[in-house]
């Protein structure tokens, strides 16, 4: 039998432990335009009874040209704090389609010190199809402080990214799909250079689950592999806004790659300057 990520939990598994202490559970969906879904209003409409709410656009760094710059530690526990979470609490994130941003989410709260962290498989897309529990009502928060204890060398600058994509220091994976990568594609932001960055592997978050699902270790391992990209050595992860980039971060922790981390600028920043390079293609 396969195995499975151990940061997945099954559906059967959190409806069975809806109301158990310690257990806080976070809408952690963001949809790109395309997509023609509106992450807030689905929630207010129907959300799993006790989850709160997690805004990807309001969730970060103030003042920032760039969507979603992860805040400061500080920062990010007023925001856990608000939502009721504690850095102890079993939680478990989910988005809509399963493993599209509900990753990010699960990324960031690892990235600041929360240990039991977990996507939902399936995402409430498919809790909904199954005909198991969602409300509108609003959640009750009860008061609580989110002690963050933040590794900031889990995250790369630009600067930085410009010295790896140089000197070929770590592997660069790419979350985006693959028109995008190779530019044949437009990119969805307005100014944005199309191609990736040199040396850098194609590895479409969609690519890693299936109908909702996270591929079995095996063959998340296999496709990573595939790419190009070579397990025992580092790789940073990158897509157009660092959301999807968590996907690949979320698979390659689930294979037990530990020396992974996550540019979080990616392409809104790489691809809007005019001194970082590009190529174009699929090499």
């Amino acid at each position: 039998m396969s195995q499975t990520s151990p940061f997945v939990v099954s559906a059967d598994w959190l409806q069975e432990r809806l109301d158990k202490p310690g257990l806080s559970i976070v809408d952690g969906a963001w949809y790109l335009p395309a997509q023609g879904r509106d992450a807030r209003a689905e929630y207010q409409a129907a959300h799993i009874p006790g989850a709160v709410f997690f805004d990807h656009d309001k969730v970060v760094e103030p003042g920032s040209n760039l969507p979603h710059t992860l805040p400061s530690p500080r920062l990010f526990a007023q925001s856990a704090s608000s939502m009721g979470i504690d850095e102890k609490d079993e939680i478990v994130v989910y988005d809509g389609p399963g493993f599209f941003s509900a990753p990010r989410v699960w990324w960031m709260f690892r990235l600041m010190g929360a240990d039991k962290v977990y996507v939902l498989d399936g995402g409430l897309d498919r809790w909904r199809r199954e005909g198991r529990p969602v409300t509108a009502e609003t959640t009750k928060i009860a008061s609580c402080f989110f002690e963050a204890d933040c590794d900031p060398a889990k995250v790369v600058s630009l600067a930085e990214m410009q010295e790896i994509v140089a000197e070929g220091a770590a592997q660069i994976a790419d979350a985006r799909p693959a028109g995008r990568f190779a530019g044949t594609d437009p990119e969805p932001r307005p100014g944005m250079r199309s191609g990736h960055m040199p040396g850098a592997r194609n590895v479409p978050a969609a690519s890693l689950s299936r109908e909702g699902s996270l591929l079995p270790v095996d063959e998340l391992r296999a496709t990573l592999e595939a790419a190009g990209l070579d397990l025992s050595r580092p790789v940073v992860t990158s897509c157009g806004s660092g959301v999807t980039a968590a996907v690949i971060s979320l698979a390659l922790a689930s294979v037990g790659h530990e020396d992974n981390r996550l540019y979080d600028g990616s392409w809104s920043e790489w691809g809007a300057r005019a001194d970082t390079p590009i190529v174009t293609g699929n090499d």
